[in-house]
């Protein structure tokens, strides 16, 4: 398959990620098809979208026409068999939860036709860990994306057995996405940006949690001196329940209670930048 090749994306969670990424695509030229269960999910996306494009033609980087055009390239659906069954790339967004995504890929792997690429934007989930679902290993690989529009590093991380060429047409559909491609050569848990952005949290919760001192603090230390946002910040941007998901997994005590404080956030439904309300309030 080449570029040229792919014309249908299909994204799979309609979720913060997956409603960015599958708008970038539409902006792109492609024809694009948001999948999740459950339609209640498309809700949020069609505030989002359209916000972003409105942020996007103030700033000058694409015209009302252009917007309007990405729109109508995006359809949703919750008819997994009419979702797959001409889709050229998959890109995976759901739940950061390895038994939901073996689970997903084992349904697209069936109904998806033989040609398709399939790709996952896991956090933190080494592709590795469910290629074999996916029923064609070979044309499996990580295809990580951040903010989409600020943050526009996308990773390509293939696992053992990716076919080479899976990465040359990655790097190229990287750069048709507008973002800057990198490789990770060898399967690494966060990839290389998430991989030091850890520590970064980690450390910062751990002087939250010690009482050494206030999360808006900690932030303010970061903030002014790097000048660039706090981690505190970030994790509002990121999903309290997102980074809730991946603390919750690491073995060191101070991981663990610095989980148990974000697990009080996503319990009272405080998940950050998306429902407006986590550590700070939008």
């Amino acid at each position: 398959m080449k570029l040229e090749d792919i014309r249908k994306i299909l994204v799979l969670g309609a979720g913060t990620m997956g409603l960015r990424i599958g708008l970038q695509a539409a902006l792109s030229g492609y024809d694009v098809t948001i999948y999740d269960i459950d339609d209640r999910a498309f809700a949020a996306a069609h505030k989002i979208q359209p916000a972003i494009l409105k942020h996007l033609e103030k700033i000058g980087k694409i015209s009302h026409e252009q917007g309007l055009e990405a729109l109508a390239r995006i359809r949703f659906t919750t008819d997994a068999a009419d979702a797959a069954k001409d889709a050229d790339l998959v890109s995976e967004s759901v739940f950061e939860d390895l038994n939901v995504k073996k689970e997903v890929w084992t349904k697209f792997g069936k109904l998806c036709p033989a040609k398709t690429i399939f790709t996952t934007n896991t956090s933190y989930m080494l592709p590795s860990w469910f290629a074999a679902e996916t029923g064609r290993p070979e044309r499996f690989c990580a295809f990580h994306f951040h903010d989409v529009f600020q943050a526009v590093v996308v990773d390509i991380m293939p696992h053992a057995g990716t076919d080479p060429w899976i990465v040359d047409l990655l790097m190229e559909l990287g750069k048709k996405l507008e973002q800057v491609p990198v490789v990770v050569h060898k399967e690494n848990s966060g990839y290389i940006t998430n991989a030091m952005l850890v520590a970064l949290v980690g450390a910062a919760g751990a002087l939250l949690t010690g009482g050494v001192a206030s999360y808006e603090d900690i932030d303010k230390s970061w903030k002014y001196n790097f000048g660039m946002n706090g981690p505190f910040e970030i994790l509002d941007k990121v999903g309290l329940d997102t980074a809730w998901h991946i603390t919750k997994t690491l073995p060191d005590a101070k991981s663990k209670k610095f989980a148990d404080l974000l697990k009080t956030y996503v319990d009272a439904g405080k998940l950050g930048v998306k429902t407006k309300q986590g550590f700070y309030t939008y």
